[in-house]
């Protein structure tokens, strides 16, 4: 008994080879019977042909409509139970007349599993068992002339029972189908979150190992700035205290006063150096200010010592920057200030701070003395002084740029150009 179909009327799959096979059996089943008629009439007579042939069209007829013209209709509970009731009794009105269409009613069986539901399904079966039997038993005439009835009740009703068996076991089938598809949907869902957990996962391990790095070298900026106020800042401010007191000294000669005068302030010097290397590398320098607020204190404070005009101008979208970022710029116009108060001899210092899309400049200019760029220093290294090697270095490691625009008696020009990279949010690392 062959059955299929199932996956095309009731959602949860579809078997491309059953729903062929069921769309052809019925005309196939359909042909054999008409000739194996038509051979039976050659041979005994064309006793009742006329009849088997216009039933044979009208169940072709109603093939057509309802199994295969219109396949929207299959799923019309209501309509397909009329469809198959049609069916049965075009099936039971041809084995009636010729036995041999016992052959096209077997297509009642896959035709039941797929049109009828629940209870019916199973009522179509026992329709179908019984105009089988009535066929296996040599059709109505014969059952009826050797008193087959009973024989007919009891063939019909074992066939009904059997293939009830064979659908219920064909619906467990598709039933654990369906349980197994439903489970393997959810086990791929399972999967997925899994995956987007996993990938979340990296994510946050990645995050959090730039979070310990960045730590790290923040703990390492706070032991270096606490080993230089510790050691060398204090033990200069020592010196400078030492030195002041022996130029209070009466009765000195005019050389060694000089020279204590000079070794006064280039201790002094020496010790803001150190204190500004200390604020530098302290992350708390820019805490709570932006970067042009703390350029703008240092240039004030640098003012007010040196007693020459330094002013800042910002311009663009003043935005918080990556801590890197604030840190050698802030720490680049310090030494540039520095640099133009030990060498340049500047009576006004611009200081322009750009903030552009990708890029933030910070241009420092001063009216001083100039010097050649292109000169080497008196110890040959090359780096045209005044500590730009360094600046130079600090910007290059962020993929910066330095330049340098100076000439003797035409002061000197310092830009630095570093990627505009944005702050890192609170809580994550980028």
């Amino acid at each position: 008994m062959a059955i299929g179909g199932e996956r095309r009327a009731e959602p949860g799959g579809e078997d491309t080879g059953e729903t062929a096979i069921f769309a052809v059996l019925p005309y196939l089943l359909l042909a054999v019977s008409v000739i194996v008629t038509l051979v039976q009439a050659i041979r005994e007579g064309p006793n009742r042909l006329p009849a088997l042939l216009g039933l044979s069209a009208a169940a072709l007829l109603w093939l057509l409509w309802f199994h295969t013209l219109h396949p929207r209709w299959h799923r019309r509970r209501a309509l397909m139970a009329g469809y198959y009731a049609g069916f049965t009794a075009l099936a039971a009105g041809l084995v009636a007349l010729a036995p041999w269409y016992g052959f096209f009613a077997f297509a009642g069986y896959p035709q039941a599993f797929q049109y009828l539901r629940g209870r019916g399904r199973y009522a179509g079966a026992a329709a179908t068992a019984m105009v089988s039997a009535a066929a296996f038993l040599g059709g109505v005439a014969e059952i009826g002339a050797a008193g087959l009835w009973p024989v007919w009740l009891a063939v019909g009703s074992v066939s009904a029972v059997l293939a009830g068996a064979l659908f219920r076991f064909v619906e467990m089938g598709y039933h654990r189908h369906d349980e197994q598809r439903q489970a393997l949907a959810e086990v791929h869902a399972v999967n997925a979150k899994l995956e987007a957990a996993l990938a979340e996962n990296a994510a946050l391990h990645a995050r959090l190992l730039i979070q310990a790095r960045e730590a790290g070298v923040l703990d390492e900026r706070q032991r270096m700035a606490r080993e230089i106020h510790d050691t060398l800042a204090q033990g200069l401010a020592g010196i400078l205290a030492q030195l002041q007191a022996a130029g209070q000294t009466p009765d000195q000669p005019p050389s060694l006063r000089r020279h204590l005068a000079n070794a006064t302030e280039l201790t002094r010097e020496s010790l803001v150096e150190a204190r500004r290397t200390v604020q530098a590398v302290e992350p708390t320098v820019l805490a709570g200010a932006q970067l042009p607020d703390a350029i703008g204190d240092v240039a004030r404070r640098w003012s007010e010592v040196n007693a020459v005009d330094a002013v800042l101008t910002t311009t663009g979208d003043a935005r918080p920057m990556h801590t890197d970022v604030e840190v050698a710029l802030l720490r680049t116009a310090q030494e540039a200030l520095a640099n133009v108060a030990k060498h340049a001899r500047a009576g006004r210092v611009g200081l322009t701070l750009s903030y552009m899309a990708d890029l933030v400049t910070l241009d420092v200019r001063d009216d001083g003395v100039g010097f050649d760029p292109d000169a080497g220093r008196a110890d040959g290294s090359g780096d045209g002084g005044f500590g730009l090697a360094g600046m130079r270095q600090r910007v290059q490691r962020l993929a910066g740029r330095l330049d340098v625009e100076s000439e003797p008696g035409g002061g000197t020009a310092i830009s630095v150009t570093v990627p505009a990279i944005p702050a890192v949010p609170a809580g994550g690392a980028g």
